[in-house]
């Protein structure tokens, strides 16, 4: 077996990463001309890669100005998005353009709460039954013991559920502006090895019983939030729906309830169109963990047609896990992403939650009109292909 080349003492270099890039051409024969070529210094990646060789070029378009009214998110944005799939951040920018001429979108953020959920194992029903009432009265010394862990994470909950002789828990924090799975899991650990200590049973436990469906999408998470759960709303304007879009409310809101009916029959996570063409894009831009578009695209379209003839459109994203703090945010074009958005460092999550539900927003809007208006095969042949 020929190990990959690494150096223990200085493995975050351009001479470690160029003596890989040789091991992969002596190996397979193929020569990482473009992979090799970055602007970034390594030395700034521990933490966020390991057996570093070179970096993937993902190229970025921009969308907008989106005019967002929110609590976090005020004003115009200019939108980076980054992707390989050709109409996309057309499609994006004509839905921006769209919900700015109509007024803008109002956004709210209306929970928070990241999980750990380890599963503690008793004998019998009844000790798990028990075990639970015993963690409600200590849950002030459950608080402290997790919280000592962590700078930003508060424990605001913890939910109980039963099965057999288990019983499982869902520890619920904030976790300011980082993402939070890594310092959920450290606290929820310290508060795991504080209760098998001090409960006279000395249960046993498994740090994750899989009710926090980390980068997995679940009804649970759908219902009680997981990361931030975040509403974009909006009143499209009938005349400039029609003008733009070439389609009317009325017609918007029939093939709403043809599209619901679909989503019911899939068992769909998010009954809306593309949420998670749009969250990707923005996530390899800012320097999110993309696999928690997993979670991230869940989400639930309400619309109503109004009484002036105007169409008013939400999306709720009930799990959209962003960080604006730590992670892969800090990296050299990551971060400079998250500084058109006005979104690095310290108190940005909540404002970068309000515009990714926005421009999601603005990919529904575009999205179910061109396919109502016979707009998105024919703009895919001229935008999104190419090869003849």
């Amino acid at each position: 077996m020929v190990k990959i080349p690494r150096d223990r003492s200085a493995d975050y270099t351009p001479e470690a990463a160029a003596r890989r890039r040789d091991f992969v051409r002596e190996r397979t024969g193929t020569e990482l001309t473009h992979v090799g070529r970055y602007s970034f210094d390594p030395g700034l990646l521990p933490g966020n890669i390991e057996s570093f060789t070179g970096a993937a070029q993902v190229p970025i378009g921009l969308a907008g100005p989106l005019c967002i009214h929110g609590e976090h998110a005020k004003g115009d944005f200019y939108v980076p998005l980054a992707t390989t799939e050709g109409t996309l951040v057309a499609s994006y920018n004509r839905g921006m353009r769209l919900l700015t001429e109509c007024g803008g979108v109002k956004t709210t953020v209306v929970h928070e709460a990241m999980q750990r959920a380890p599963v503690f194992i008793l004998d019998d029903a009844r000790q798990a039954r028990d075990l639970g009432l015993w963690v409600e009265e200590r849950i002030d010394d459950i608080r402290r013991v997790a919280e000592s862990t962590t700078r930003v994470g508060k424990l605001t909950d913890i939910e109980q559920y039963a099965i057999g002789p288990l019983r499982y828990f869902r520890f619920d924090y904030t976790t300011g502006d980082a993402a939070g799975q890594n310092l959920t899991a450290k606290a929820t650990f310290a508060a795991c090895e504080w209760i098998a200590r001090n409960h006279p049973a000395k249960p046993r436990y498994i740090l994750s019983g899989s009710i926090d469906t980390d980068k997995k999408h679940s009804q649970l998470n759908l219902l009680m939030t997981r990361g931030r759960r975040v509403v974009a709303e909006a009143v499209l304007d009938k005349g400039i729906l029609k003008k733009l879009m070439g389609v009317t409310p009325a017609e918007l809101f029939r093939a709403r309830q043809i599209s619901m009916a679909g989503s019911f029959l899939a068992g769909s996570a998010n009954n809306g169109a593309h949420a998670a063409n749009g969250l990707t894009a923005i996530f390899i831009a800012t320097g999110q963990d993309v696999a928690n578009i997993a979670e991230s695209h869940a989400g639930i379209t309400y619309s109503q047609l109004l009484d002036s003839g105007d169409y008013y459109w939400s999306i709720t994203l009930t799990s959209l896990i962003v960080a604006t703090y730590g992670g892969g945010t800090g990296l050299a074009t990551q971060r400079e992403c998250l500084e058109v958005l006005g979104c690095y460092g310290e108190g940005k999550a909540d404002k970068l939650a309000e515009i990714c539900a926005a421009v999601v927003l603005a990919g529904e809007t575009s999205l179910s009109s061109a396919v109502l208006a016979g707009d998105w095969v024919p703009s895919h042949d001229r935008l999104g292909r190419n090869r003849p």
